[in-house]
């Protein structure tokens, strides 16, 4: 794998330095576990294994998030994927990761402008009466900067930043050679699924790079809350909209981070906290596709207590089939069934290997600690954090759509309780919840999910026969076959592989000086250094063969 990357020169340069920050900040080990000490070696890269940091106060999780800092911006995107996993990490682990700040000083108006004129088609003053040359804002995919159009509307532009995509996709190689490799040598971390984190965060990343795309998202959640008049979401200006920028309408008020104490007493931070939760339950439960970053600074008060989201980068969406087993499950934790609540989650984290005894005994008694309680002293985000606690104890983990949802409700419940002290955000999900349970057994949701089950019942028994027909084909034919999927058999069979490969130029070196042997003893050949031509050059081919072989084995190659 590491070879493969190799192959591609423009990576060899980002590999080093990879691998020198991870020695810099003591994951030396992790280097050579990984295989890239050996292959930067192969390729004529030294690398400087004194240069380590001294780490005697530094946790795990500083560290990992000091790397992720100095590798840049897809390291740090990524670190902001993981504080999402609140199923995957340790409550200190996910603290570091939300750390992350995406904030990088912002490049001169001049480098800006070219991209401008090349995605409007024109000059920008044939649009524009004004355009902000101070960035508005930056983050390491883009920057945003204020104008004004030539109608009079304020607005903002968002322009990604030049080249970043070739760096982030160079990145995004490496992760994925990485992710394989570690999956394949590091049993340990075969349960978080490295493999599957990368390419769950891979097309997250690349459709955070279609500023277009992050425009369709808006206009899709604008879709879903437009009968709610708390809720602004900005105007996109699609004329003049592509995937390297985008136009939406400014939004004049006061970001949520800056809503402190004494700030602004027009605005009611009880009903803003209300209202942005109320939102969030609209788009989950209801639309099934939601703001999935849902903190302070990607929300705007207005003095009338209306509330704009922005920022679509990152989105959550929910199918019906997901959004019915939450119901199943909150509905299971409410009426305190165990056994219902275990079902839902081993229906989501499917592990044959898991002590589902014991893993319903810890529902049970996670249960049992909030019975009795009202709806009101209940608190959603410490029971997800506790569920998700259980969860990883088991080595169970969740689906990427609902570790974006239980993050999210965490980030809601979090937002409401730093504008509201007494804020609960189990007072807003519950009237959804509770409208959601009884509709599904409304005479007429009942009737209708009957008439499909039965339907996919008939449809069962009907293709029954003629399943049944051919397993019987199969047996008689002796073509029943069983997959099995043995632990990192890919591995062995690389090993033996190359130790086929070995023999069979033992072999060749083997038949090449019998055969030279055979050869030289024939007559009125010509001569080379006194010896016969024929058996000089068939030795000497087999000795240069014979020492590729030893230096192959010598360095664990293939050859």
């Amino acid at each position: 794998m590491i070879r493969e990357t190799l192959s591609a020169a423009r990576d060899l340069g980002r590999m080093h330095e990879i691998a020198m920050v991870l020695i810099r900040w003591g994951f030396g080990d992790l280097v050579r576990r990984l295989g890239m000490s050996h292959a930067l070696e192969k390729a004529g890269k030294a690398l400087n294994w004194k240069n380590a940091i001294q780490l005697a106060d530094a946790t795990p999780p500083e560290r990992i998030r000091s790397v992720m800092e100095e590798l840049g911006p897809t390291f740090v995107k990524l670190g902001q994927m993981l504080a999402t996993r609140v199923d995957m990490f340790s409550d200190e682990w996910i603290a570091e990761f939300e750390k992350l700040q995406d904030q990088v000083p912002a490049l001169p108006y001049a480098e800006i402008l070219p991209i401008i004129e090349q995605e409007l088609g024109q000059s920008p003053a044939e649009v524009f009466s004004w355009i902000d040359e101070k960035a508005f804002a930056a983050a390491s995919i883009a920057q945003v900067h204020r104008a004004n159009l030539k109608t009079g509307e304020r607005v903002i532009l968002k322009i990604r930043r030049p080249h970043i995509r070739k760096k982030i996709d160079a990145d995004l190689r490496l992760m994925i050679r990485m992710a394989e490799i570690a999956e394949n040598s590091a049993p340990e971390l075969k349960r978080f699924k490295p493999t599957e984190v990368v390419r769950q965060f891979t097309l997250s990343l690349r459709r955070e790079l279609d500023l277009e795309g992050e425009c369709r998202h808006a206009e899709r959640i604008a879709d879903s809350l437009k009968d709610n008049a708390n809720i602004i979401i900005p105007e996109v200006y699609w004329q003049w909209t592509s995937a390297k920028m985008n136009v939406q309408e400014f939004i004049d008020g006061l970001k949520g981070t800056e809503l402190k104490e004494g700030v602004a007493p027009e605005i009611d931070r009880t009903k803003v906290a209300r209202y942005g939760a109320e939102a969030m339950m609209q788009m989950v439960f209801e639309h099934g596709y939601f703001h999935a970053d849902p903190h302070l600074g990607n929300i705007i008060c207005l003095p009338d207590n209306r509330i704009a989201f922005i920022d679509f980068g990152m989105v959550g969406r929910l199918s019906d089939q997901r959004r019915e087993e939450i119901i199943n499950l909150f509905y299971a934790l409410m009426k305190k069934n165990p056994q219902g609540a275990v079902g839902v989650l081993l229906d989501w984290v499917p592990n044959n290997r898991i002590d589902e005894q014991g893993l319903s005994l810890e529902i049970d008694a996670f249960l049992d600690h909030y019975h009795g309680r009202t709806l009101k002293q209940l608190n959603l985000a410490a029971m997800l954090t506790e569920l998700t606690t259980i969860l990883r104890e088991h080595q169970l983990v969740l689906p990427p759509d609902l570790a974006l949802l239980f993050k999210a409700l965490i980030s809601v419940d979090g937002v409401g309780r730093k504008l509201d002290p007494d804020f609960n955000i189990v007072d807003v999900a519950s009237p959804f919840l509770l409208h959601i349970i009884r509709q599904r057994y409304y005479p007429g949701m009942m009737l209708k999910r009957g008439v499909s089950q039965t339907t996919d019942l008939i449809e069962l028994l009907a293709q029954l026969p003629a399943d049944l027909k051919d397993l019987m084909r199969s047996v008689k034919r002796g073509g029943l076959q069983m997959n099995v999927d043995l632990t990192r058999l890919d591995h062995f069979g690389h090993q033996l592989d190359r130790a086929a490969s070995r023999m069979t130029i033992g072999l060749v070196i083997a038949a090449l000086i019998v055969g030279t042997a055979i050869v030289s003893s024939i007559d009125n050949q010509p001569s080379v250094f006194g010896l016969p031509a024929w058996g000089f050059f068939g030795f000497l081919m087999a000795a240069f063969m014979g020492l590729l072989l030893l230096f192959s084995i010598w360095r664990g190659d293939k050859y």
